[in-house]
């Protein structure tokens, strides 16, 4: 089945020539030219990939990214802007965006993102043999994005929850700042890998039962961090 694509574009030209390419590649993509009608369709539709502009009639792009999230929607969303500047990048990252890319650019990079989104949305969702997970007194609603805490909703952001799950999909396993930062993030010029010491430290203090000594996810000194559940 092709893979379903979301554009969120209001600028007539770009958004056939987009939709028309991705589907030329085999994606079966919808469309829509304003933030609310994509919001609305993001919501009550099953996308696999969003493609979001940020300078948007209605709700912007940020907004929207934003929104999504906080709905618990999960899947990849790779943001488009004419905007060049780190600050505009950080700020989509930050809300839930998992790429960037800016205006004007190449038809080929925009597919080959398209097609690294999906390759890691797919091995997220395969390497879950349930929608639940469950470690100490804390229980995981993947399909929910809800975490329970001794029988008690915990609230999470989009990204610390992002976070949970990308520790939880590779428990056990040794994982860099930079390698959590790429991964979770969704990009490879970090601003700073304190951007990770101070998520995790959040993380702690929302399920670990004493987040001085953390029983869950632990710290390997020099090296990065290790989830055990």
């Amino acid at each position: 089945m092709a893979k379903r694509i979301l554009l969120v574009e209001d600028e007539p030209g770009l958004q056939l020539t987009l939709s028309d390419r991705l589907r030329s590649e085999g994606y079966a993509v919808e469309t829509a030219s304003d933030g609310d009608t994509g919001y609305e369709r993001a919501t009550e539709e099953t996308f696999d990939l969003i493609i979001l502009d940020i300078m948007l009639p209605g709700k912007n792009g940020f907004d929207v990214c934003r929104d999504l999230r906080q709905a618990g929607r999960t899947q990849p969303i790779l943001m488009l802007t004419a905007r060049d500047q780190v600050a505009d990048k950080v700020v989509g990252l930050k809300l839930g965006a998992d790429d960037y890319l800016t205006k004007p650019f190449e038809n080929i990079e925009l597919l080959a993102r398209v097609e690294a989104l999906l390759r890691r949305s797919v091995a997220s969702v395969t390497s879950h043999s349930t929608d639940f997970y469950e470690f100490g007194n804390v229980s995981v609603n993947f399909r929910k994005s809800e975490v329970m805490l001794s029988g008690k909703p915990v609230d999470f952001s989009a990204r610390e929850f992002q976070l949970l799950r990308y520790f939880i999909e590779n428990r056990e396993s040794l994982l860099s700042r930079d390698e959590l930062l790429n991964n979770v993030w969704g990009y490879d010029v970090t601003p700073s890998t304190r951007t990770v010491d101070v998520h995790i430290a959040r993380l702690r203090q929302k399920i670990e039962a004493n987040p001085k000594y953390p029983m869950h996810i632990l710290t390997v000194h020099g090296m990065g961090y290790k989830f055990i559940g």
